[in-house]
């Protein structure tokens, strides 16, 4: 199983300046490469609904790609000799990048979804460098990993690596506190476990919300910790520092360095939340039911900053990765109708967003969130409320009943 541990880089002030440097190169070279490819498309395309009756058509220019791109990489270290002192797979991946963000905007992704445009990269906006080699064993001394070109760094282990790892690329990242390093290792350690299907027994369903961060079927409740929220005031007046700051100035460096620190320790505190909550539910030992949400769309939204606060897409993205590596799965579902449809009888109980007790006429009681946790369990597992209404005619009363023979009609 590929997986990844970040850690945490103790450097001298030699290697700092060093990668700062390649930092630097490698956005030079990002953004050369870029424009090259934003000069052919320029050149050679051509807009079928606008295209003159009678024109020039010049000699078309081959398209520049991966592979031209990579072999153009000789020219580049003749014309400027610093880029010598970068290994050679590195800038290569640089292209990498290049061509996959390119491709994107201009084919799409698998799903055929497009991006948008490429933007250049400023300064200070290319934090990290990959080595796509991978690392062999005697490379790794305990604390100390030695990279091609750099030589030996020192690592803060604040957990050991697994034992029968390989390690298959390794990338150097430049956040605002310090860098750090992460090892994306085929630990053969973690066995492959398959799955079982899922069943009402062996699956749990959750609704994440914004009242509450999760609810499951079962009525426990996780509340949502607003972290940026609560950093929101402190925010407001380091960010007010900062604009008073002449632009340029070393006291508006500082300014912005405090800023970004703020913001990293609310990006840090979220993803501990994130990864504590994904163990509480996994040590259930159970799959993991959720609805399929347009993320990106709610982002947009007048619920933007509360949405973004909560940070469902990388809980969800967390959650499924451990899932993985306990041999368990997580299930998207379709959301229209869980918070409105009866988890008991089926049938559609009309209710706002405000309405947050869900009662329906087969005597059906229960917080509205946890009726829909219910409802993404029985989706989930294929299971049909309609099935079960022999057990909603045992229920007393004459009402009930009725309620449930419509149902069936």
């Amino acid at each position: 199983m590929r997986t990844a541990h970040q850690y945490r880089l103790r450097l001298t002030k030699l290697q700092q300046a060093t990668i700062d440097q390649w930092l630097q190169l490698a956005r030079r070279q990002y953004n050369y490469r870029l424009a090259e490819r934003f000069n052919w498309y320029e050149e050679n395309r051509c807009d079928i609904n606008a295209c003159p009756l009678i024109c020039h058509l010049p000699k078309l220019k081959d398209r520049p790609d991966f592979y031209s791109q990579k072999r153009d990489l000789v020219n580049s270290k003749k014309l400027f000799p610093e880029y010598k002192n970068l290994p050679s797979h590195t800038l290569q991946d640089v292209i990498a990048r290049v061509e996959k963000t390119f491709d994107r905007w201009i084919k799409g992704d698998g799903n055929g979804k497009r991006s948008g445009k490429p933007r250049f990269k400023g300064l200070g906006r290319f934090r990290s460098i990959a080595f796509p080699d991978p690392i062999k064993p005697e490379h790794l001394m305990g604390r100390f990993i030695q990279l091609p070109k750099i030589g030996k760094l020192k690592m803060i282990l604040h957990r050991p690596l697994p034992d029968g790892f390989k390690i298959k690329t390794t990338a150097i990242t430049k956040k605002v506190d310090s860098y750090y390093i992460t090892l994306s290792l085929q630990d053969s350690s973690v066995p492959l476990i398959t799955p079982d299907s899922p069943t009402m027994e062996n699956t749990i369903g959750i609704d994440v919300g914004l009242k509450l961060f999760l609810v499951d079927d079962a009525g426990g409740e996780i509340a949502i910790p607003q972290h940026y929220r609560k950093s929101e005031q402190r925010l407001k007046r380091l960010q007010r520092s900062l604009s008073r700051k002449k632009k340029g100035s070393i006291r508006r460096q500082k300014a912005i360095k405090r800023v970004a620190k703020a913001h990293l320790k609310v990006n840090n505190q979220r993803k501990d939340f994130h990864y504590k909550t994904a163990n509480l539910l996994l040590q259930q030992g159970k799959n993991v039911a959720h609805e399929k949400l347009n993320i990106k769309g709610l982002a947009k939204s007048g619920l933007a900053k509360s949405v973004n606060d909560a940070g469902w897409g990388q809980f969800l993205q967390i959650l499924s990765i451990k899932a993985e590596r306990a041999g368990l799965l997580t299930i998207g579902v379709n959301p229209n109708g869980t918070s409105q449809e009866c988890s008991h009888c089926g049938q559609k109980v009309k209710k706002d967003l405000s309405v947050r007790w869900h009662s329906c006429s087969c005597g059906c009681e229960l917080d509205r969130d946890q009726n829909a946790a219910k409802n993404i369990k029985y989706r989930a597992v294929g299971h049909s409320v309609l099935n079960s209404l022999g057990n909603v005619l045992e229920l007393s009363g004459s009402h009930q009943e009725a309620s449930a023979l419509s149902v069936l009609r």
